[in-house]
């Protein structure tokens, strides 16, 4: 599974990017706009196609999930641990954040998948993640019941070591934003993924 997340500030064309990404075969776009207002969030989506609205998932704003067909949602850490998740766990497919392997080990099967990072220091956060990768830990998983995600740092040149450290997926953020061309980048690791 490839994962896209929002970057954290608007880029130019993103709705653009993001639907030539949808195009391409994406079939997971995580939007993670938390300072947003519902109006700026309601304006966001509508200019998404409906057609892949089925391929969304909200890290806030869970209010207006069911408005556009949404049923997926995001918890991150601090969240999951407040049991904020509770009123929608079983109406929805849900998700979380972890940053420790033990952590993830620990998730129980009401999450569908969690994203572990930082794998390599971020791209979109500089100095973040360069003492605390937790790429070497893959090997610790015992949980076999949640997908696990890699997250963090994540790009062309090193999705691959992920998978075969034994990851179940990936999620790109400033691999993709930050790229000059987003589209190409997408669409060369897609390909690459494909024949692992």
């Amino acid at each position: 599974m490839i994962i896209v997340l929002t970057p954290e500030q608007q880029v130019p064309n993103e709705q653009e990017v993001l639907r030539q990404m949808f195009e391409a075969g994406l079939q997971r776009f995580h939007i993670r706009k938390y300072w947003w207002t519902d109006n700026e969030m309601k304006a966001y989506l509508d200019a998404i196609d409906p057609i892949f609205h089925q391929r969304l998932v909200l890290h806030s704003h869970y209010n207006l999930a069911n408005d556009y067909g949404i049923n997926r949602l995001h918890f991150r850490e601090e969240d999951r641990l407040a049991n904020r998740h509770s009123p929608y766990k079983n109406e929805y497919e849900i998700s979380t954040s972890v940053h420790e392997i033990t952590a993830f080990n620990d998730l129980d099967k009401i999450w569908r998948y969690a994203f572990l990072s930082p794998m390599f220091p971020s791209i979109s956060k500089q100095g973040y993640g360069t003492d605390l990768a937790v790429l070497a830990t893959l090997s610790q998983r015992n949980n076999k019941h949640c997908q696990l995600i890699g997250l963090g740092g994540i790009d062309e040149g090193n999705f691959e070591v992920v998978i075969k450290q034994g990851a179940d997926g990936i999620a790109l953020l400033g691999g993709i934003w930050q790229a000059p061309d987003p589209v190409a980048v997408y669409t060369s690791i897609q390909s690459a993924y494909g024949k692992l």
